[in-house]
C-alpha cells in the first residue's frame, strides 16, 4: 500500500477509540441481558467485531503491526437460538459432498457388490448389469452401505470428499412417521441449530495463507 493510502495516525488513534466504545458497549449488553440469546447482546457483539476488524486494518496499514487477538464476524456465526431452552427433542442433517475421481473402481466395486446378491442368479442374461452406468453403481454402493461406512471407506469407491456439515437442531416433538420424507430439508431453521460441525479445506487454505502471512511479517 503506498504512503498517500495509508491511513493518518488519527485515524488509527479513531479506530481505537471506535474499539473502546464498543467494548463498553458489549459488557453493558452483557450485565444486563434479559435472556440467554438477548437480541441486545448479539447486536453489540456484531459491533465489537466490526470495530476490532477496523482497528486491526488501520493498524497493521499505518505500522505493519497486528492485535493479539481475533474475534469472528457476523458472517461466521449462526443467528441466534431461537429454538426451546430445554429442548425434548432433535433432528440431525448431515450433508456430505463427494466427487467421483475414479469411475471405474466405483463400477467395479458395485460389480461386485451385485455379483455377491444371492438374487443375482435369477436375473434374466439380458438384464442390464447394475454397475454399468456411475448412476446405477451409486444407486448400489449407498444401497449397500451406511453413510458413515463410505465416509470412512470413500477412496475404496472411487471418490473424493468435498465439504460436509452436521446440524443439531432443537424441536419441539418429534413429527409423525414418514410425515416430512417427502420434504427432509425443508424445515432446515438456523435459529434452532443447537450446535453445527463443519469439515472444508477451505480452513485448512486459510490456515495456511495465515502463516505464511505470519512469516512475512517476521521476516
Amino acid at each position: 500500500m503506498s504512503d498517500a493510502a495509508q491511513p493518518t495516525a488519527a485515524e488509527v488513534r479513531a479506530a481505537a477509540e471506535a474499539v473502546k466504545a464498543a467494548l463498553d458497549r458489549h459488557l453493558e449488553a452483557v450485565e444486563n441481558r434479559t435472556g440467554e440469546d438477548d437480541p441486545a447482546v448479539y447486536d453489540a457483539f456484531n459491533a465489537l467485531a466490526a470495530a476490532a476488524e477496523a482497528y486491526d486494518e488501520r493498524l497493521y496499514d499505518r505500522y505493519d503491526e497486528v492485535t493479539p487477538f481475533e474475534i469472528p464476524g457476523a458472517d461466521d456465526s449462526l443467528p441466534p437460538y431461537a429454538g426451546p431452552e430445554e429442548p425434548n427433542a432433535l433432528t440431525v442433517l448431515i450433508r456430505r459432498d463427494y466427487a467421483v475421481v475414479e469411475p471405474q473402481r466405483l463400477l467395479a466395486q458395485a460389480q461386485r457388490i451385485a455379483d455377491l446378491d444371492p438374487d443375482a442368479a435369477d436375473r434374466p442374461a439380458n438384464a442390464p448389469v447394475v454397475g454399468a452406468s456411475v448412476h446405477a453403481a451409486l444407486g448400489v454402493l449407498f444401497g449397500e452401505y451406511e453413510p458413515d461406512e463410505i465416509a470412512s471407506r470413500h477412496k475404496e469407491f472411487g471418490l473424493e470428499e468435498g465439504d460436509s456439515t452436521l446440524w443439531v437442531s432443537a424441536v419441539d416433538e418429534l413429527p409423525e412417521p414418514g410425515e416430512w420424507l417427502s420434504v427432509p430439508f425443508d424445515q432446515a431453521d438456523p435459529e434452532r441449530v443447537v450446535c453445527r460441525f463443519d469439515v472444508s479445506s477451505v480452513f485448512d487454505e486459510e490456515d495456511l495463507a495465515e502463516d505464511l502471512e505470519d512469516l512475512d511479517q517476521e521476516e
